[in-house]
Parts: structure tokens; C-alpha cells; sequence
């Protein structure tokens, strides 16, 4: 094991002991946002604590199994315990690195995914529509919760825009690299001479913000209107001014519901979407000021980056980011979204591995 890797497990170490001390303190459950952090934070180092237990353990076997080969009648059973601890130490030393891994602290959250048509026309409501299916579905098949809380319906289906609420353990982390610019090429069926049509959506996955404290939305910096719905709805969309319009003045953000029959409802949907949004721009600001002149393999999350394009003719869908193209589009479209999203995710763990060795060379 490298010196530097070394040295910061060992300091890991220390800062577990340290919290052991904060949470046994008396008192310590006055703040839970505070308390429910550091519990975050011991339960992470615990994991990791036990690994470089295990990994000093094998470090000690693999010692005694030195000296136990100097005994010419020991040295077989000897070199057969050496392999077996150096075999422990290469597999327990991966798994600490990857337990080293900066955590993204929003992967437990819940989020707002957001789709809006782009360039193509009716086309590119249909494929919005398309691509809120399959997010839907593929939610689904996860056991996660989809609340609708904005659309606005294209005139031939699908949407011009449309928002909705994901709730489930891991949303967020499975999600998250959804966010870009999302392309389509098929035959519309509006197309008389069967011409193959590019059309093109944004998705922008926006990890909600804490209840309490996490944004302060100050309403001297809010406008808040009302208006009348719009849209499907039946007799009561042009009876009252229930839809909520909320404008966010220091940055210009603006955010429409209209779902709920109730204003109350749509004030808290609009007003929770917008805290995600000031968020996301936040985060994005710091990562930007932060930001090592390395670009991720995922890429910046851009929303306005091609990130994947969905060609149907050829029923293949491929990923921009990590060159990967699967050919059962109709799959991918109907919620089987494991293998895309897994490969994603372990081309941005190989990255973050990369970069730590860099770091402990």
C-alpha cells in the first residue's frame, strides 16, 4: 500500500474516534440536522474502518507467514498462507480505495426531473412525452414514487415541458448523470415521405432540497401569481385562479404549477421545485470555482451537452459520454434503463479511481 493512502486511512481512523466522542456527548441529538450528519458520517467510516482492520490483519499474516518460512519444514504450508494473505491484502486495499471515493452528498435524496422539448417541433413534444415514459417506467420498476408536478401539453402529444417528483431510496444516485441534452432520430408520424427526422429534449434531474434550512427562500425576493390553469382539466380549469407562478428575482428562475386543483398545493410544489433549482445552480457555481482542469469522464452535466441519442430506425441507443450503444431501443424506452445507467456509474467510479491514485502517486 502507498504511503499516502496509508496515511489517510490513518487519519480516517482518528477522525472515527473523534466522532465516536461527539455522539456519545451529552446533548448531542439537540440538533438532529447536525446529529444526523455525523451519525452519516461514523456510519460511513465504520465501513471503512473495518476494511483496514481487516486489510493490517492480513498485513500481520502475511508477516508471521515470512517468518514461519524460515523453518524449511514449515516453508510449504508457509507460502501457501503468504498467497493467501497477500491475495486478501490486493482485494482488501481495491475496496478501500473505493471506499475512499468522495460520497456525493446527494445521493439519498429525492429529485425533480425535469423535461423540456427543444429543437424538432411537434416531434420534439413527442419524444419529450417519450422520454417522461420511460423515466416514469423505469421509476417503476424501482418501487420509487412519481409525483406530476408541472406539465404543459404539445398540441399533438407529449409535452412542452414537463416536471415531476421522484422519491425512492437512491433516486438521486441512479439518476443523476440523466441530465443533458437528449437526441432523437425516427420517422415522425406526421411524415408522409418517410423522412428521418433529428429532434432534440433537455432533462435536467435536480436533487430536492432538505425541508429545513438547506435554501432560505426569502419572500421579500419572491413574486408569487396566480392564474387560471390551462390545458386538460374539464370544467374546473377555468373556474378559479388556482395555477401558482413563482419568480425567484436575485436570479431570474420562475417556476410554474398548475396540477392541484388546490393554490395551496401548487405554492409548496412550485416553491419546493424552486429551492432544487437555486440549489442545483449553487452547486454548480462552487463546482465551478473548484473544479480540477480534468474533466470528468461523464462529462460537465451541461444541460445543453448531447449526451445520448436514440435512433430508432436502427434500434440503437448510444451514450455519447462512455461510447456505449445497446440495440434494443424499445427496451431502454420502456424502462430497462439498468445496463445504461450501470455502465455510467462505473465509468464515473473508474475516473474518481483514477484521480485518487494520481493523488497518492
Amino acid at each position: 500500500m502507498k504511503p499516502a493512502l496509508r496515511a489517510k486511512l490513518d487519519g480516517q481512523a482518528l477522525r472515527l474516534e473523534e466522532l465516536n466522542g461527539l455522539l456519545s456527548a451529552e446533548g448531542v441529538t439537540r440538533d438532529l440536522g447536525e446529529f444526523k450528519k455525523l451519525s452519516r458520517e461514523h456510519g460511513d467510516l465504520s465501513r471503512l474502518a473495518e476494511l483496514y482492520g481487516r486489510y493490517r490483519q492480513a498485513e500481520r499474516d502475511a508477516a508471521a507467514a515470512r517468518d514461519l518460512a524460515a523453518d524449511p519444514s514449515m516453508k510449504a504450508f508457509a507460502d501457501e498462507e503468504m498467497r493467501s494473505a497477500q491475495g486478501a491484502m490486493q482485494r482488501l486495499e481495491a475496496e478501500l480505495q473505493q471506499a475512499l471515493l468522495p460520497r456525493d452528498p446527494n445521493d439519498d435524496r429525492n429529485l425533480f426531473l425535469e423535461i423540456r422539448a427543444g429543437t424538432g417541433g411537434d416531434e420534439s413534444g413527442l419524444f419529450a412525452g417519450d422520454l417522461y415514459r420511460m423515466y416514469t417506467r423505469y421509476a417503476e420498476r424501482q418501487g420509487w414514487q412519481v409525483e406530476l408536478v408541472s406539465e404543459s401539453p404539445s398540441e399533438l402529444g407529449g409535452y412542452k415541458e414537463v416536471i415531476a417528483r421522484i422519491a425512492g431510496q437512491g433516486a438521486y444516485s441512479r439518476l443523476k448523470f440523466e441530465s443533458g441534452g437528449h437526441r432523437v432520430q425516427r420517422v415522425p408520424e406526421t411524415e408522409t415521405q418517410g423522412r428521418i427526422h433529428t429532434s432534440a429534449c433537455t432533462v435536467a434531474i435536480l436533487p430536492e432540497a432538505d425541508a429545513v434550512g438547506e435554501v432560505v427562500l426569502n419572500p421579500a425576493e419572491l413574486r408569487i401569481d396566480t392564474f387560471r390553469a390551462s390545458g386538460a382539466g374539464g370544467q374546473h380549469v377555468n373556474k378559479t385562479d388556482s395555477a401558482i407562478r413563482v419568480t425567484h428575482l436575485p436570479t431570474g428562475i420562475v417556476v410554474e404549477c398548475q396540477d392541484s386543483r388546490s393554490q395551496h398545493k401548487n405554492r409548496e410544489r412550485a416553491l419546493s421545485v424552486l429551492a432544487a433549482r437555486i440549489k442545483d445552480k449553487q452547486e454548480k457555481a462552487a463546482a465551478a470555482k473548484t473544479a480540477s482542469t480534468r474533466k470528468s469522464l461523464i462529462g460537465s452535466g451541461d444541460r445543453s451537452e448531447r449526451i445520448r441519442t436514440y435512433n430508432f430506425p436502427q434500434g440503437r441507443v448510444t451514450d455519447h459520454r462512455i461510447n456505449l450503444t445497446l440495440y434494443k431501443i424499445e427496451r431502454v424506452m420502456d424502462g430497462e434503463m439498468d445496463e445504461i445507467l450501470g455502465a455510467l456509474a462505473a465509468a464515473h467510479q473508474a475516473d474518481q479511481l483514477a484521480q485518487l491514485a494520481e493523488k497518492a502517486a
